[in-house]
């Protein structure tokens, strides 16, 4: 009877399982109406908004395969994804990750999930899983919505990458399949940083808000002209570096370093919030985060991390200066128009020519020839060459490129008319744009060559 009465307290005292944690705090997050709203939102939305625009004679252009949106359905998924890493992940990892341990501080109910869970550890790991798994579901959601809602809208058709090759509707299918997952990586660094905002600043506005701060700031280093060191050793480049799987042969190295870098980030604030929220005061009811600790025991590490990678990765990769060179961009312009070329003499029905035939260069400067052949800015002015069989002369057409610090840039045609001018072309899709007229292309910031 002893021996009864004294295991009970023993048994009671056994901290509730992460297996049962994290179902407890998933239900909590599934059961509040602006988190099932989110859900909503992000698996109807996108499909609604491609078939839309799919349909306009207007399309957005100004934006990664904008332009292609009524020639194929796996362009508008694709729109999307920009569109997601700039303005939507950012957001939603904010007002999950951000929120899921500050929700706790607005209601007071850390002493009541303390005494039920008996284990700060166990609510950590299973509120961050919980996260997670939310966030995860928003994501499944802007994928599966947009790609549905362009292949329905305009069909399964081939999809023209950035350096102008053609990639058959199953191999645009996976690729973009796969850039969506590469962007976990970097959701995930933001998720980690909401995960340290929530519980650095308690019932703080600060905390939410901190995921949106930091995608705004990283954004803005992005959009400046700083060494594609420093561009690369952010997380937020991950968000960018994904258009490399649509050149052929494609540029991996830029996006395997973002995918590292923003892994690495994920791993650092994940653990930076775990060590924060274990160190926390619970019988404080009115905590409301510690401006002292929170700098000293989360930015202050973050910014150490970016220090070190900043110098590890131009150590590795060789990277130096903007990483936008004169070599790069001829060759990037001269391959894109290569392909464009013979999309275009196949939609004028005219007799097909190879890219080896054709031998296109590119010969390019910058501002007239007045300023260094480096960098980005919308003063690049390239001639195209190339030759057809059985024709002595060559061809030559005109390109004004505006080059954006990130390696992306759109060639305007300027001439001759009949090559790069404005004219409607017949497309399986209908009447679309000559290709050569205006183009989207990327240029690798990390040197081509092996360094040395």
């Amino acid at each position: 009877m002893t021996a009864t009465v004294a295991d009970a307290p023993a048994s009671a005292a056994r901290p509730v399982s992460v297996a049962r944690g994290y179902r407890f705090e998933l239900v909590k997050l599934l059961s509040q109406w602006r988190v099932r709203l989110l859900v909503l939102a992000c698996w109807l939305a996108p499909a609604l908004f491609v078939a839309a625009v799919s349909q306009q004679s207007s399309l957005p252009v100004d934006t990664l395969f904008g332009r292609w949106m009524n020639a194929t359905g796996w362009a508008g998924s694709l729109v999307m994804l920009g569109f997601a890493g700039t303005y939507a992940l950012p957001l939603l990892t904010s007002l999950i990750a951000g929120d899921v341990f500050a929700s706790e501080d607005r209601l007071g109910t850390w002493r009541h999930l303390l005494v039920a869970v008996r284990s700060p550890r166990r609510i950590f790991v299973a509120k961050a899983l919980a996260s997670l798994t939310v966030i995860l579901v928003l994501v499944a959601g802007l994928v599966a919505s947009s790609a549905i809602g362009g292949v329905v809208a305009v069909g399964n058709r081939e999809l023209v990458g950035l350096d102008g090759h053609l990639l058959a509707p199953a191999d645009a299918a996976g690729k973009v399949l796969l850039a969506w997952v590469c962007v976990l990586a970097p959701s995930l660094a933001l998720a980690a940083i909401g995960l340290l905002g929530s519980v650095a600043f308690g019932r703080s506005p600060m905390g939410l808000l901190l995921p949106i701060v930091v995608a705004l700031a990283m954004q803005l280093v992005q959009m400046l002209p700083v060494p594609a060191a420093v561009r690369l050793a952010l997380p937020s480049y991950a968000f960018i570096a994904w258009n490399g799987l649509f050149t052929s042969p494609a540029q991996l190295g830029p996006l395997m370093i973002g995918i590292v870098v923003s892994l690495v980030w994920a791993v650092a604030a994940t653990a930076l919030a775990y060590l924060l929220f274990l160190r926390r005061d619970f019988t404080n009811l009115t905590h409301d985060g510690s401006g002292r600790r929170a700098i000293t025991t989360g930015l202050l590490p973050l910014v150490g991390l970016f220090a070190v990678t900043a110098a590890v990765v131009p150590t590795a990769t060789g990277a130096t200066g903007s990483g936008i060179e004169q070599d790069k961009v001829q060759s990037s312009v001269a391959t894109a128009f290569a392909h464009l070329y013979r999309l275009q003499t196949r939609q004028l029905n005219r007799p097909d020519v190879t890219e080896a035939q054709l031998r296109a260069t590119a010969a390019c400067n910058k501002g007239d020839g007045q300023v260094a052949p480096q960098g980005p800015g919308n003063d690049w002015r390239c001639v195209v060459s190339w030759h057809l069989p059985d024709v002595e002369a060559a061809g030559t057409a005109i390109y004004q490129l505006d080059v954006t610090a990130d390696g992306r840039f759109v060639a305007d045609g300027d001439g001759p008319k009949e090559v790069n001018g404005y004219f409607q072309v017949r497309t399986p899709a209908g009447d679309a744009p000559n290709p050569l007229w205006q183009f989207d292309g990327n240029v690798e910031l990390l040197p081509t060559t092996p360094k040395g």
